[in-house]
C-alpha cells in the first residue's frame, strides 16, 4: 500500500488531495510559489494525527512540511513536489491558563492575538508581538523565533517558551523544558527547537511564559528628521542612554511616501502637525515613565536633528503608532513586494540604512524600509514591478544580505531562513558551524524527511 493510501486509511477525512487546497499550500506571505504540487495535505486535529503522519512518512521516506497559518515570509512552510504538507492550524485550543505561575499551555494553531485576548481577564499578556499577530499562530512564531515591536524590551519568542511537546520524525512524542522558573537539567532542547523552522520536529503543544499587563500611562514621541540617517542616529542614542522604550520604530523616506499616499497628508498632519521629513522615528514608553526619561529622549532626538511631538494621551499615541502600522497595507495597496528581514548591531543602524539606499541606487530597485530600531532589526521591502520577482530584485536582496553580514549583523532577525536565504547560510555560520548544524539535523531526522530543502540546501 502506498503512502497516500495508508494516510487515508488511518486518518480519513483529515487527508485531502483537492487540487485547490494543495495549490494554496505551495506558497506563503513571501509570494514564493513552489514549482511542484504536494502529494497530500493532512489537517491534523490531534497529537495522534501528527504522530501517524510522521510515522508513515518516515517509513516511506517521504518529506513532510509542517505548516501553521501560512503567514511566513521566507518560504519556510511551502509544499513542493511529492511531499506531505502537515497543517496544525486546526490544533488551536488554549489548554490552560495558570495565573499563579504566570504561564499558559496552548496548541500550535492558537493565534497569537487570541491568546493575548484570553489572558486579558486575568490581567496578563503574551509579550511576543509580531506584526502578523492577528493572523499568525504560536506554533509558527515558535518555528521562526518571532519578534515584533516590543521585543527590544520584553524579548522574542524564545524568552517566552518554557516547555514543548514535539513529535519527532519517526512519530515519537517527547517533552522538553519545565513549568518552573528555573530548570537546567540536561541540554536545553526547548531553545533548540525554537527557531528550527520545522526541521527537527513538529511542535504540538507549548507552555509559554506570560506577564502582568503593563500598568500606568503610556508616553509616545513621534519625530520627523531631514534624513533617515539622523533618525537612526537618534535611535542609537536613545538605546545608548539606557532609556529602554517599549517601542522604537523607524520609517525611511520611500516608506513615508507610501504611507502618505495611503493615509493622506491630513492624517499625518493631525498626528504630527506641520512637521515633515525623510525619516520618522516613533518612541513609546510604557508603565508611566519618569518625566526625566521622556525629556532626555526628546533632547537626544532634537540633538540629532528631529522635530518631536510628545503625546501623553492614548488617542494621539495611537495616531502616531498608526503612521508605522500603515506601512505594510500602504505597500500592499501599491502592488507586490518582497518583504525582507536583516538585523545589525544597534550602533550600525544608520550605516545599514546607507547601505540599503546605495543598493537601491545601484540596482534600480525601490526598497522602502522600516526598522525595529530598538533592536537593530530592519525590514527592507523590495518593490516587485509588474508582479514578477526578477533576477534584478533577487540580486539586490543578495547584496543587502551581504551588507548586513559586513556590518556585523545577521541574515534574519525574525522571519527565518526557509528557502529564500538558505544559499547565504554558510556565509554567516562558516563551514564548521554549518557542518555541525547539519549533523544536529541528522540526529533528529536521520532520513531527512522534515521540511526538506528548507534552511539547508540538501541533507545528506
Amino acid at each position: 500500500m502506498d503512502l497516500l493510501a495508508r494516510l487515508s486509511a488511518e486518518l480519513g477525512e483529515a487527508v485531502t488531495v483537492d487540487p485547490a487546497r494543495l495549490d494554496a499550500v505551495r506558497t506563503d506571505k513571501s509570494g514564493f510559489l513552489a514549482a511542484g504540487t504536494p502529494l497530500a495535505l493532512v489537517e491534523a486535529e490531534s497529537i495522534e494525527h501528527v504522530q501517524t503522519t510522521l510515522r508513515l512518512a518516515n517509513d516511506a521516506r517521504v518529506g513532510v512540511v509542517p505548516r501553521g497559518t501560512g503567514t511566513g515570509l521566507a518560504a519556510g512552510a511551502v509544499g513542493d513536489t511529492g511531499v506531505v504538507v502537515l497543517s496544525v492550524a486546526k490544533m488551536n485550543r488554549i489548554l490552560e491558563i495558570d495565573p499563579a505561575n504566570e504561564l499558559a499551555v496552548v496548541e500550535p494553531g492558537v493565534i497569537n492575538a487570541d491568546l493575548d485576548a484570553a489572558l486579558a481577564p486575568f490581567g496578563l499578556w503574551y509579550a511576543p508581538d509580531p506584526a502578523s499577530k492577528a493572523i499568525s499562530s504560536i506554533g509558527g512564531n515558535i518555528a521562526t523565533n518571532a519578534g515584533g515591536l516590543l521585543c527590544a524590551k520584553y524579548g522574542v519568542t524564545r524568552e517566552a517558551v518554557l516547555a514543548l511537546k514535539v513529535v519527532l520524525a519517526d512519530g515519537r512524542l517527547i517533552e522538553t523544558g519545565h513549568r518552573t522558573v528555573k530548570g537546567v537539567t540536561g541540554y536545553d532542547l526547548t531553545a533548540l527547537f525554537v527557531g528550527s523552522e520545522g526541521t527537527l520536529g513538529v511542535v504540538v503543544e507549548a507552555t509559554v511564559r506570560v506577564l502582568p499587563r503593563p500598568a500606568g500611562d503610556v508616553v509616545t514621541i513621534g519625530a520627523f528628521f531631514p534624513r533617515v540617517r539622523q533618525a537612526a542616529a537618534a535611535a542609537t542614542a536613545v538605546v545608548g542612554a539606557r532609556l529602554r522604550p517599549a517601542v522604537m520604530e523607524l520609517v525611511d523616506a520611500q516608506a513615508l511616501d507610501a504611507v502618505r499616499e495611503y493615509l493622506g497628508d491630513a492624517v499625518i498632519r493631525d498626528a504630527m502637525g506641520p512637521a515633515a521629513g525623510d525619516g520618522f522615528l516613533l518612541v513609546q514608553f510604557d508603565q508611566s515613565p519618569a518625566a526625566d526619561t521622556v525629556l532626555r529622549a526628546v533632547e537626544l532626538i532634537e540633538q540629532a536633528g528631529g522635530q518631536a511631538r510628545v503625546s501623553t494621551d492614548a488617542a494621539t499615541g495611537e495616531q502616531l503608532l498608526g503612521i508605522r502600522r500603515a506601512f505594510h497595507p500602504a505597500l500592499a495597496a501599491r502592488g507586490e513586494v518582497l518583504i525582507e528581514d536583516v538585523s545589525v548591531p544597534r550602533s550600525r543602524l544608520a550605516d545599514a540604512f546607507d547601505a540599503i539606499a546605495e543598493i537601491s541606487r545601484e540596482y534600480g530597485v525601490r526598497i522602502p524600509t522600516v526598522a525595529h530600531a530598538g533592536d537593530g532589526n530592519l525590514h527592507p521591502n523590495f518593490v516587485i514591478e509588474g508582479g514578477v520577482l526578477t533576477p534584478k530584485v533577487r540580486a539586490a536582496a543578495d547584496a543587502m544580505f551581504r551588507a548586513a553580514l559586513e556590518l556585523g549583523g545577521t541574515l534574519t532577525g525574525e522571519h527565518g531562513v526557509g528557502i529564500l536565504k538558505r544559499h547565504h547560510l554558510i556565509d554567516e555560520l562558516g563551514p564548521d558551524s554549518y557542518a555541525l548544524q547539519r549533523q544536529v539535523k541528522a540526529v533528529f531526522d536521520p532520513r531527512g524527511i522534515l521540511n526538506p530543502g528548507k534552511v539547508f540546501e540538501t541533507i545528506e
